[in-house]
């Protein structure tokens, strides 16, 4: 008798979550291996309220159109679960739903909260003796996941954050008027995002003309310099800052007094803001901000060509290791060249990956911490490349029905 299998998402939402759920709705519908699909609705949390849908019947079309689709088609959660050793019964829980519904395999794709469950799924299962199988598939636009070239997401929005960038810069040099406009993006820790604005220059259009990341200390009198020399040859100048920059002591500029989240993430908002402020009482210049938010991740109509056909095929990726008796991995994208662009995917056991972050490398943020280098530039090239076909009505784009989730 054929097994059935699960499906999460769990996290932030980006541009291509919903290809990787696509990817391994068509490896399970290809290889016929499980009987039913399910997708559990707002991730791991679904399963323990035993909320589901059937996916097993998805057409070629559905499948597509899923593809394209930004979000989350099965929504989301932030659920921790705790440590296993300590406290069972969440867990006990989840596995007799899984008994009782024939599951073989579990996929939760998500970022690295989400590897964390899959880590402690994974552990259990192992000490418990179950033959349930536990993949995890990657996500985030903040691409600091380890162990991984880049994630599923990170493109999409790299390119939503580039020509963001670049029509700001085309709205603002409109103006005879000195002007500082500083466009907040997001990026807590790790400032891949942030650095993508770099590829909003082709030659012509210098914007951004600094970028701040938070690999390293932000000095606000060294910022006040840049902006000083800067406007004397530019007379408009845009900024990219990641939320996360913050003081030599490691305190955010835009920590709030809000309590952290359940994983212990402090609650960023307001970088642009403090630095607008800044900006106006020490140099008197017209200055704006702009706070992305989540426009950055929701972008369907801008996303990545290669970014979504990688999330697909990650997706399959995981289908195809699970049916071959692989458990508690992640899979892996490795990129072999830059020109041509090309990669292989792999997997690696998640427990490497689970609450651990990649942060840009030193090397690759220039040495007055206000730029990028070229090897940035370099790394990023491929990955915003080839643009999706949407489909319209009205003419607004037309995504999937989501009225499940209301």
């Amino acid at each position: 008798m054929k097994k059935n299998c699960i499906v999460a998402q769990s996290g932030g939402p980006t541009a291509a979550i919903n290809a990787s759920l696509a990817g391994i709705v068509q490896g399970i519908t290809d290889s016929g291996y499980f009987e039913h699909i399910y997708g559990s609705i707002h991730g791991i949390q679904g399963v323990i309220r035993e909320q589901f849908l059937d996916l097993t019947s998805s057409t070629p079309e559905f499948i597509n159109q899923l593809k394209c689709t930004p979000a989350m088609y099965l929504g989301s959660c932030r659920f921790k679960l705790p440590n296993w050793k300590d406290d069972t019964d969440s867990y006990k829980e989840i596995f007799d739903i899984f008994e009782k519904m024939n599951v073989g395999a579990f996929f939760y794709i998500g970022g690295n909260d989400s590897m964390d469950t899959v880590d402690k799924l994974s552990q259990y299962a192992a000490e418990t003796g179950s033959n349930i199988k536990i993949a995890g598939v990657p996500k985030t636009i903040d691409n600091d996941l380890v162990c991984t070239d880049h994630t599923p997401g990170f493109g999409s929005a790299a390119k939503y954050i580039a020509g963001s960038i670049r029509e700001i810069a085309y709205d603002t040099y409109i103006y005879d008027v000195e002007s500082v406009t500083i466009v907040e993006i997001m990026g807590r820790d790790a400032g891949w995002l942030t650095a993508a604005s770099v590829l909003a220059r082709n030659g012509k259009n210098l914007a951004p003309h600094l970028i701040y990341l938070p690999e390293v200390a932000f000095d606000e009198e060294a910022f006040l310099s840049d902006l000083k020399n800067l406007i004397k040859i530019h007379q408009n100048i845009i900024v990219a800052v990641s939320e996360g920059i913050h003081d030599a002591s490691g305190a955010y500029l835009s920590a709030t007094d809000a309590a952290a989240d359940k994983f212990g993430h402090a609650q960023l908002s307001g970088a642009g803001k403090y630095l607008e402020t800044l900006v106006k009482n020490r140099l008197g210049i017209k200055v704006r901000s702009v706070e992305v938010n989540v426009l950055q991740r929701c972008a369907g109509h801008m996303a990545s060509k290669t970014d979504l056909d990688e999330s697909f095929e990650l997706g399959k990726k995981a289908v195809q290791l699970v049916q071959d008796g692989k458990t508690g991995f992640m899979t892996t994208l490795n990129r072999t060249r830059n020109v041509p662009y090309s990669y292989e995917l792999s997997s690696v056991p998640v427990c490497e990956v689970a609450n651990k972050a990649k942060a840009v490398p030193l090397d690759w943020i220039n040495k007055e911490k206000n730029n990028v280098t070229e090897e940035m530039v370099a790394y990023l090239a491929p990955l915003v490349l080839g643009e999706v076909p949407i489909e319209y009505e009205a003419g607004i784009p037309k995504y999937l029905d989501i009225s499940h989730l209301l």
